[in-house]
């Protein structure tokens, strides 16, 4: 059985049904899973279903997100990220726990998404042949291209639900705006002063520094109005941000206070923020951009599709009337994608192939995607995890190596895997399980604008000239010595709930290298070690420095610039390695670690003979 559903926005599609399968003792005898395309929706949709059934969350309705799982053997309504049922696939691609898999928020088209429906088609397929227990299948959007899925999922009906929607007024700008943020402050501050302090703002931003900075201009302002005017109330909302802060958005405002919200597109769809009458759309939203040739996977700021213009307008009309105002013009708006770009066909892929492989997938290059990436973007995927030594390509077939399976195992990207497993070679596994567990949370370090210099100089005690991996190993070694002491945490400007789970996900890859008999041991103070060891996995990642003083990387030359808060900023190492691309003005490199130019040259030969110009070949 498979059934698409489009339903409106506040139909409750995602929180009823659910519900009802259950009461209806379908999918009695398995498990009903419903996915989510992100961890806050994840967790705060099991807390909402939980309380509706007045049961304990963890029992009867549970959830699980990356490196966090809050279910037990009695759990029969599961909420999960669709990384994590991927993942779970890996170990059982028949997903026999499953009687029942609802796809949630279908139309954001994740690259997790796009694989789980291949994987669940076949599941469903497969489990047919043999006899075994049906497997129902559910597809649910409120805003979907309901052709293209009913077409891949063999004709599936489609099936539509009226939503509690309220009418929602849309207003364009009359002229095109050079700068959405100004604008969006001009807006805010004109529906203030003129509409009751009962109705919530919602607008919506790009990204966290963005948030943090429009947060600090409005609270601003806000002091300086003239009597008589509402007080206001600024909460930030992005997906780094600690999860009790987070909460903070969905609790009632104070009487006579204006609650204002500035949040990425976290807001956009599946959790529903109480009060909201007016929403900003600034029309623009981050997303990750993948260019095969240059090789370069980069974070910038795009024009949202319209169906993300929709869902963001809905937004408004949850519990009344509602108005959106639109940054953009309505000419500006016809111009805007239908539906926004499958993730698949603009990120980078070697994560997707690696475990399609695991996954025993019979010809990944085959592989029944409903919009098919380029064939550029899978040949560079292929090439960089043979670069790893995930894969061996031979008589023009693909085949996972022993590394690979190891490397597949584990839930963070390949290079990283690689670093985990490669770390014996380097007598630095523990450093490593740390720094990889670092980079695999949100940021430890908690940067108040109003204490900024203070929060620089505490820290100064942590930083390595190695680089920002080398710091973050001191700040994580100095929690532990103090044993993770909340007072210790506020005093050095750490983010104590996320420190707590990078000791969390450690515990977890700590047991998968048991698993694997893989030797835990301890540099001590050697640091080279470590950074050695690092080359040898993240060497794809390196940046090499100009005669004139600027960076480029090595693998494609592209000029690039070290990012304001790395600890390298006002340094010039001739060799780095870098953990992300930030493009804003200009090609940002983060999480940065100095490295000797051999090192590299060790880990590829053949690679590094044609790219490094300072080491003889």
């Amino acid at each position: 059985m498979m059934f698409l559903i489009q339903g409106e926005t506040g139909s409750g599609k995602t929180t009823q049904i659910p519900q009802y399968l259950y009461e209806a003792s379908i999918g009695r005898q398995g498990i009903i899973g419903i996915t989510q395309p992100r961890r806050v929706a994840a967790i705060s949709l099991a807390a909402r279903v939980s309380e509706e059934k007045k049961t304990e969350l963890g029992t009867l309705i549970g959830y699980t997100v990356r490196f966090e799982d809050l279910t037990s053997d009695k759990s029969k309504i599961k909420f999960l990220t669709d990384g994590m049922l991927l993942r779970e696939a890996i170990g059982d691609p028949l997903l026999r726990r499953y009687s029942v898999v609802i796809l949630d928020e279908a139309h954001e088209r994740t690259v997790h998404t796009d694989v789980l429906f291949g994987i669940v088609k076949a599941a469903q397929k497969k489990r047919k042949e043999l006899s075994k227990m049906p497997l129902k299948v559910l597809v649910m959007s409120a805003t979907m291209d309901v052709d293209l899925f009913s077409q891949y999922f063999d004709r599936a009906p489609v099936l539509y639900l009226e939503g509690r929607q309220h009418s929602i007024q849309v207003f364009y700008t009359k002229e095109s705006q050079s700068d959405y943020l100004h604008a969006s402050l001009v807006s805010i501050f004109q529906i203030h002063q003129e509409a009751p302090p009962s109705h919530s703002i919602l607008v919506f931003l790009t990204g966290q520094e963005e948030i943090e900075a429009m947060s600090r201009t409005c609270r601003e302002i806000a002091k300086h109005l003239p009597q008589g005017c509402a007080q206001m109330s600024v909460f930030p909302l992005y997906a780094s941000l600690p999860h009790l802060q987070q909460l903070r958005v969905f609790q009632l405002g104070q009487k006579g206070c204006r609650k204002v919200i500035l949040s990425t597109n976290i807001a956009e769809t599946s959790i529903t923020i109480p009060g909201i009458k007016y929403v900003v759309d600034t029309g623009m939203v981050k997303a990750k951009r993948y260019t095969p040739e240059s090789g370069l996977e980069v974070l910038a700021v795009q024009k949202v599709s319209k169906a993300q213009a929709w869902q963001r307008a809905g937004r408004a009309g949850r519990q009344q009337a509602g108005i959106c105002y639109r940054l953009y013009t309505e000419e500006e708006f016809e111009k805007f994608l239908n539906m926004t770009v499958p993730e698949i066909q603009r990120c980078n892929l070697a994560s997707v192939m690696l475990q399609l492989l695991a996954l025993r997938i019979p010809n990944i290059l085959t592989f029944d995607f409903m919009s098919k990436p380029s064939p550029d973007a899978v040949r560079a995927a292929i090439e960089q995890l043979e670069l790893l030594g995930a894969i061996e390509c031979k008589d023009s077939q693909i085949i996972l190596t022993q590394l690979g399976k190891k490397m597949a195992a584990f839930p963070l990207e390949p290079r990283f895997s690689k670093a985990v497993l490669l770390s014996p070679e380097f007598q630095c596994s523990e450093e490593i399980l740390t720094i990889v567990s670092l980079l695999s949370v949100d940021s430890v370090l908690y940067n108040p604008h109003t204490k900024r210099e203070e929060a620089h100089s505490v820290r100064k005690r942590f930083i390595s000239s190695e680089g920002d991996h080398m710091t973050l190993l001191n700040i994580y070694q100095a929690f532990k010595n103090v044993g993770g002491h909340k007072e210790w945490c506020r005093e050095n400007f750490v983010n104590g709930r996320n420190m707590a789970m990078v000791t969390e996900v450690r515990c977890q890859l700590r047991d998968i290298c048991a698993k694997f008999g893989v030797r835990l041991e301890s540099s001590r103070s050697n640091t080279s070690n470590i950074r050695q060891c690092l080359a040898h996995a993240l060497f794809l990642n390196a940046a090499e420095l100009q005669l004139d003083g600027t960076y480029a990387t090595l693998d494609t030359r592209q000029p690039v610039a070290i990012h304001p808060s790395s600890v390298l900023f006002n340094c010039k190492p001739s060799y780095i390695l870098y953990n992300e691309l930030l493009h804003t003005s200009k090609c940002y490199i983060r999480d940065l670690c100095v490295v000797d130019p051999e090192w590299l040259y060790e880990a590829a030969p053949e690679y590094f003979g044609r790219k490094l110009k300072g080491v003889n070949s």
